[in-house]
C-alpha cells in the first residue's frame, strides 16, 4: 500500500499549490516540488520567471489561475505566455523582440533627405521633394538618423 507523504517544504517558501511553491533568497527566486529545488533565476530576470511559469502550466504542475495568485499577474498575460511556451517552447522568451524598421525611410531616402537638408532645405521642402510626411523626417532628426545645418543668420 502506497504511504501518503504530506507536503512538506522548506522553511520560508511560498506555497503555490499543494506541491508546488517558491522562495526569494536575496537576488535569487526558487522553486520548489516539495522539498525538491526545481528550478531557479536571478529576481530581475522576467525572460527565465514568464518561461518557468508558462511550463509549470504547460506540464500541469500548476494551474493559471495559482500563477496569478501566487504572483500577482493579470490573468490575460500567463495565457499569453502559456500560448507562446507551448507555440515555440523556452526559446519564446529569449528571442529578440521584433520591431518594425522604418519602412519609409530607407536607406537611400535618408540619403537623399541629409543632401536637401544640407542645401539649407526646411523639412517641409524635403518632405514634398520625397514625397514622405513632414513628421517622419522630423522623427529622424530628433533620433539622429539626420542633421540639420545650423540656421544662423547671416549677415
Amino acid at each position: 500500500m502506497p504511504q501518503l507523504q504530506l507536503p512538506v517544504f522548506p522553511a520560508g517558501v511560498k506555497q503555490i499549490h499543494d506541491e508546488l511553491g517558491f522562495r526569494r533568497d536575496g537576488d535569487t527566486v526558487y522553486y520548489f516540488y516539495g522539498t525538491l529545488p526545481i528550478a531557479h533565476h536571478r529576481v530581475d530576470d522576467i525572460r527565465s520567471f514568464k518561461m518557468f511559469v508558462s511550463q509549470f502550466c504547460d506540464n500541469g504542475k500548476a494551474k493559471q489561475m495559482d500563477i496569478v495568485r501566487a504572483f500577482g499577474v493579470s490573468k490575460v498575460s500567463i495565457r499569453r505566455w502559456v500560448k507562446a511556451y507551448r507555440e515555440k517552447g523556452p526559446a519564446a522568451f529569449f528571442e529578440p523582440r521584433r520591431t518594425r524598421g522604418a519602412a519609409v525611410l530607407t536607406p537611400d531616402v535618408i540619403v537623399a533627405a541629409q543632401e536637401l537638408l544640407d542645401q539649407e532645405l526646411s523639412r517641409r521642402e524635403v518632405a514634398e521633394q520625397l514625397g514622405v510626411k513632414q513628421n517622419t523626417l522630423s522623427k529622424a532628426v530628433i533620433a539622429g538618423h539626420l542633421h540639420e545645418p545650423s540656421r544662423a543668420k547671416k549677415k
